[in-house]
């Protein structure tokens, strides 16, 4: 049995079997020696000739780059199915450059332009996703700000010197090298031999670095001007050693030469003055080595809040001092006795703060002006105790007061209680709250939550946008938000949360982390139908719809929050895609259970109004040991059991989803994947095999469009 495959013809008409192919060139395969067993698939028709709905969208997903070829994909697209759908050329990683978020969109133009012409529609897959995005470009959006300073200015840190002029005179002081220069009057005094000659000026135990740039200044004389000599600091010895060497423009006269080291990888380093060959006599007298960092400013970030303000009125909620205000309106309600008092205002377990710089505010009100009253923040009791006080001058009325506690340590604990003490003032107090800051030197500083909001809706409008221009209205409905719902983290009502980033994750970008789970989706929904043309539809898209381990919960859950995005009277959202990656069961009791599973599925999509659509349908194959099966390995019986499930998946869907809810089925793969395929590669996904013939599956399919 030979079939005729398409090469390179455009606009013959179309035969049966093999792929419908253009029938031309006689460029001829054999078909297996299975012609008994196939030979019944010549009498179908292409697929789209049993869609009996005139709205029903039939699609296939389509590798663009192949079908833009205009040869077998090309030909088997169109004349199988009435709708394509871009794996790949139409997400956001596809068409923005992560280095720099330049957008190109010439390739999904090319392809709308060229699926419409012949006659299809093109379903849009996918606007906002957490995978395949352009991560680079999208983190680089939220990086810190930087701070308005001069990012050429360098501040100078010194870290170290050597200073001969504090020595006595005496021999070279350090390990020799073969040039043992003495110190003579301050200075370590070299006298020129000839020979080729290096020493040490500072030992690197003397002169640890951390890691960051440098600037080294060499306080030195020398009776004349001369060539070739240098300053080589190193970090040890051999091949793995940082060594680097700056040369010295030497000139008569004392002099201070300044030597930049950047990029110091930081250790103890030797500095080894090399006067070579040089003639001159030298006199090195001080070194001293600064650290050069950007400028920076005093930034105070906020690392806790402890508020009485939403706490009801009662007794004193603390362990008791000898002094227990109550909580009154709002506030610790402090009534002098006449007696030294104290008391928590912040118990420890309440504030806890690493190393640093810190202010405190301190929300007070006073019956009168008092003096003696402080604050006491310490962390634990006793000799290890980290204890500071701090005056508050308290005038009458409500005011803020800010106090400062330089250098906390963090230990021996980071539990530090605040302890207000009148003393013996004798005002009423009321004590509201404490706001905490850190105080941080920085040259950038972290966008703040709505900062982040504000720049990613712009880069998502931006994307929507432009994909739309690119469009030119002929693509009328889109995927909108993708694969939002994790499937776990269940909230009070049963309701799955939505998906959202980890440390872990680092090749996603979940956009609901920034603009929340509300933001996100109708962010999306606003922009899509902003842009787009004015008859859009838009379906929320996910995958394991049908599962029957969790009774098809993530669907209800997807439902659910459908009715939450939509609760704000302005966001609408037209239909579900389910995706269905799913497989056939060779034990006859997993299969009943998927398959009832579907049934529910499809009951609950079309109880929701919205339109439904099985967005990625493809199939593998289980054997009874819950083995997936390769399509090398597959037997006949189970390409027909496929064939059987696909017939029932189609036919339930036509028969449950009412006529104006069914906007269609999209089979995501057309032949079976090769196996060095990035999805399900070598398993028998295709209703078509690798050399473009139909399968068994492809009956089932088609029986099930016509209802048969």
């Amino acid at each position: 049995m030979k079939k005729q495959l398409i090469i390179c013809a455009l606009g013959a008409t179309m035969v049966a079997s093999c792929a419908d192919e253009f029938n031309t060139n006689n460029y001829a395969v054999d078909r297996p020696a299975k012609t008994a067993e196939y030979a019944y698939l010549n009498d179908y028709q292409p697929l789209k000739q049993y869609v009996s709905n005139p709205d029903f969208k039939l699609g296939v997903g389509t590798t663009v780059s192949d079908y833009l070829k205009k040869e077998l994909v090309y030909a088997l697209t169109n004349s199988n199915f009435n709708e394509t759908v871009a794996g790949n050329a139409m997400k956001m990683a596809s068409c923005v450059n992560a280095d720099n978020g330049s957008m190109d969109f010439s390739t999904v133009t090319e392809y709308v332009n060229t699926a419409t012409e012949a006659g299809l529609s093109v379903y849009g897959h996918t606007l906002a996703w957490h995978a395949q995005q352009p991560v680079k470009w999208l983190n680089s959006l939220l990086k810190d700000k930087e701070l308005d300073i001069d990012p050429e200015a360098k501040i100078e840190t010194l870290i170290n010197t050597m200073d001969y002029g504090t020595m006595p005179d005496g021999p070279f002081p350090h390990y020799p090298m073969g040039c043992e220069p003495p110190i003579i009057n301050g200075a370590l005094h070299f006298v020129p031999t000839g020979n080729w000659s290096q020493f040490f000026i500072f030992p690197g135990g003397q002169n640890p670095l951390t890691e960051g740039d440098y600037l080294c200044r060499l306080y030195m004389a020398s009776d004349k001007e001369a060539g070739g000599v240098q300053l080589t600091i190193q970090n040890g010895w051999g091949g793995d050693a940082d060594n680097k060497t700056a040369a010295i423009p030497l000139e008569a006269g004392d002099q201070v030469y300044e030597l930049q080291f950047p990029g110091v990888v930081g250790g103890n380093y030797d500095c080894i003055l090399k006067p070579q060959t040089a003639d001159a006599t030298l006199d090195v007298k001080k070194i001293e080595f600064y650290k050069l960092e950007s400028p920076a400013v005093e930034v105070e970030q906020e690392v806790n809040f402890y508020t009485y303000e939403n706490k009801p009125d009662g007794p004193f909620p603390h362990y008791p001092m000898g002094c227990e205000p109550p909580i009154v309106s709002g506030a610790l309600h402090f009534v002098p006795t006449g007696a030294w008092s104290q008391f928590f205002c912040v118990p420890g377990g309440n504030n806890q703060l690493d190393e640093g710089d810190y202010v405190f505010y301190v929300d007070l009100a006073a019956s009168k002006e008092a003096s003696g009253v402080q604050l006491t923040v310490q962390n634990g009791w006793g000799g290890d105790a980290q204890n500071f006080t701090a005056a508050i001058p308290v005038e009458a009325g409500r005011h803020t007061y800010a106090l400062k506690f330089p250098g906390l340590t963090g230990s021996p604990s980071k539990n530090y209680d605040c302890i207000l003490k009148p003393q013996t003032a004798d005002a009423v107090l009321d004590f509201y709250s404490l706001r905490v800051c850190k105080i941080e030197k920085l040259n950038s500083i972290p966008l703040t939550p709505e900062e982040k909001k504000d720049t990613l809706t712009w880069a998502m409008e931006r994307w929507i946008a432009g994909m739309m221009e690119a469009c030119e209205g002929k693509v009328k409905a889109w995927d909108v938000v993708n694969e939002a719902i994790s499937g776990g983290n269940p909230d009070g009502e049963g309701v799955y949360a939505l998906q959202h980033g980890s440390e872990d994750n680092t090749t996603d970008f979940f956009w609901q982390d920034y603009l929340d789970d509300y933001g996100y989706v109708q962010t999306a929904v606003r922009l899509a139908r902003q842009y787009g043309p004015e008859d859009i539809k838009l379906f929320i898209n996910d995958y394991n719809l049908e599962s029957d381990w969790d009774q098809n919960n993530k669907l209800r859950s997807l439902i659910a929050w459908i009715k939450r995005w939509e609760s704000d009277g302005v966001t609408k959202i037209d239909g579900i895609g389910s995706q269905m990656h799913i497989s056939c069961y060779a034990d006859t009791k997993t299969q009943e259970s998927k398959k009832a599973a579907i049934v529910n599925m499809l009951k609950l999509m079309a109880e929701s109004g919205k339109l439904c659509r099985i967005s990625e349908l493809d199939m593998g194959y289980v054997d009874a040991n819950g083995n997936s099966v390769a399509t090398a390995d597959m037997t006949e019986e189970q390409h027909k059991q496929m064939a059987e499930l696909y017939n029932f998946v189609v036919k339930s869907y036509l028969e449950i989803i009412p006529a104006n809810q069914q906007w269609g089925i999209c089979q995501w793969c057309a032949t079976d994947a090769p196996t060095d395929s990035g999805w399900r590669g070598g398993e028998p996904v295709g209703l078509w095999d690798l050399n473009y013939y139909r399968k068994h599956t492809y009956a089932g399919f088609a029986d099930g469009l016509a209802g048969e």
